[in-house]
């Protein structure tokens, strides 16, 4: 198998894995009715005892890595992900999530001094209109505070992106960022005590997520993102939102309308338009 096959595959496994989370989150909040709180504690802390399993095997000191920013965005990101998804269907979600990405790291550029391109303008202009679309009042419109708290959720993954900016071994700072946030998790779940319940079934959901999905999905993406170009890396990660969608309709039995397709279509047109076309 020649290096670009590998690289495709890898990618594809990658971007499954990262749609995956949305799918076992949804999967244990609706079949099992987990608590989001017992949820996210599973989740993060097995995904921080896989990677510190994986930088054990490669010698290296995951207490040493990452920052306490980038572990309390990450921490956000997981809670506001699992509170929200008691509502909110997995295709839904993951769309709202793409918006907030995008809008987070493009206004902090804009901060910074940098000022976006036509292209990058008429591109977010285009996913937010899809966005407004989706939230627009309706019968099938998803709740409003559901849909705040996983934009809030995808912020605090562009902040976490943002803060691993420059790191030279991504790895490491991935599996530092998850042990730091281990002390938000245990903080959570002492505020929160009866929220917390292990015996429930749907634990095995959040082992998946943690472990599988979350914490070997970003080591393997990892290892692949070296070799693509910035561009090349935002327009792969477009394909994570279709196909959580078709997980949803196989394994969460959740209907696409059309509202969510059309408001598909323009989210990720308009995001696609504004990485592939940036300069300009």
């Amino acid at each position: 198998m020649n290096s670009t096959m590998c690289t495709a595959l890898l990618t594809l496994l990658s971007m499954t894995l990262f749609a995956g989370n949305s799918v076992l989150c949804r999967l244990a909040l609706l079949e099992y009715k987990m608590e989001p709180v017992t949820y996210t504690a599973v989740r993060l802390i097995s995904g921080a005892l896989m990677l510190w399993l994986i930088m054990a095997v490669r010698h290296k000191n995951v207490f040493k890595s990452g920052t306490w920013p980038g572990a309390l965005s990450l921490f956000t990101y997981m809670a506001c992900f699992s509170w929200a998804y008691v509502e909110l269907p997995t295709a839904v979600g993951t769309l709202i999530i793409a918006v907030a990405v995008q809008t987070t790291m493009i206004g902090f550029g804009f901060f910074s001094g940098e000022r976006p391109s036509r292209q990058q303008g008429i591109g977010i202009g285009i996913a937010l209109v899809g966005l407004v679309f989706l939230l627009l009042p309706g019968l099938t419109a998803p709740p409003f505070f559901s849909s705040l708290i996983i934009f809030i959720s995808g912020a605090a993954w562009g902040v976490y992106c943002l803060c691993g900016k420059g790191v030279s071994d991504p790895a490491a700072s991935t599996a530092g960022n998850f042990m730091k946030a281990v002390p938000f998790t245990l903080l959570m779940m002492l505020c929160l005590p009866s929220q917390v319940s292990f015996d429930n079934p749907g634990v095995w959901y959040a082992l998946a997520a943690g472990a599988l999905a979350s914490a070997s999905g970003y080591v393997i993406w990892y290892m692949v993102v070296v070799r693509f170009t910035v561009t090349v890396a935002a327009v792969v990660q477009l394909s994570v939102p279709v196909i959580t969608a078709i997980g949803g309709v196989l394994f969460v039995n959740e209907p696409i309308t059309l509202r969510v397709a059309l408001s598909s279509a323009a989210i990720l047109g308009g995001i696609f338009f504004a990485t592939a076309f940036r300069r300009g």
